[in-house]
């Protein structure tokens, strides 16, 4: 069996499962303590979640609180989209791996559903693509809450909203199947001017309005958040955002940060 390998355990993540797990529980013990049972949050059932990709000391609670969410739903199967940051990509590469390796064991690649958005989507396979850390940050989540799901790997460069969009409109016609984005936001600007161009993000996101990302959004992962906010309108769901907060949260540092938000769509 082919196995896609880690490439960023011990840099974005630990490579050490219980440190992982400590990790998240500290997430989750800040989470439990600050939400309410009847804020209704903690019990969402996404249809899909936004989350970013950064290492785990900046953004892993922000994702932590998507990811989480899965668990609340009866879903067979984790599609992940992430963008390409390590190679040039024309369109959009698939993983062809039997399974997905994390610290904390591997998880099973869904190869019939591989090979039919292969076929029915045009889409190739190119292997470098695939040490991409974007996708590769939220497999931990999902092994952690849902760890019977298979996942499929989707890395993205340049590719189309709309093209994207289709496939992911594809996925949501299967109520078993979740679908990932995952993106950060503005890179290295000062805090207030972060906040400023991420505020266009967020209003976007929760307004499903794409054109909007358009007018300033610099999420690095813009593509496959247009797609989602097509495919989110055409499918009838509803946006939630569920955290905002940029590396300053973490490192105190405001002259140069990145912002992270986390999002569920829900019908």
């Amino acid at each position: 069996m082919s196995t896609r390998e880690t490439s960023v355990a011990g840099q974005f993540y630990p490579s050490n499962p219980d440190e992982i797990q400590s990790m998240l529980e500290h997430y989750n013990q800040i989470l439990d303590e600050h939400l309410k049972e009847n804020d209704g949050v903690l019990q969402l059932k996404p249809r899909a979640v936004i989350v970013p990709h950064a290492g785990y000391v900046y953004s892993g609670f922000t994702a932590n609180i998507a990811l989480r969410l899965l668990a609340n739903s009866d879903i067979k199967r984790v599609v992940i989209i992430g963008p390409s940051h390590r190679v040039y990509l024309k369109g959009t590469s698939i993983s062809e791996f039997d399974t997905y390796q994390t610290p904390l064991g591997a998880l099973l690649i869904d190869k019939p559903l591989v090979a039919d958005l292969k076929e029915r989507f045009d889409i190739g396979f190119v292997p470098e693509a695939h040490h991409e850390h974007s996708t590769e940050v939220q497999i931990p989540f999902v092994k952690t809450y849902t760890p019977d799901v298979s996942v499929v790997e989707l890395v993205y460069g340049d590719e189309s909203a709309e093209r994207l969009s289709e496939v992911i409109e594809y996925l949501l016609d299967d109520p078993e199947t979740a679908v990932v984005i995952s993106t950060d936001l503005s890179h290295y600007y000062d805090i207030k001017k972060a906040n400023t161009l991420d505020t266009i993000c967020l209003d976007a996101v929760q307004t499903l309005n794409d054109t909007e990302l358009h007018q300033g959004c610099e999420a690095c992962g813009k593509i496959g958040l247009e797609a989602m906010l097509i495919s989110a309108k055409k499918n009838g769901l509803r946006s939630i955002l569920l955290d905002y907060r940029t590396s300053a949260d973490a490192s105190g540092d405001e002259s140069q940060v990145v912002g992270y938000m986390s999002a569920a769509f829900v019908e």
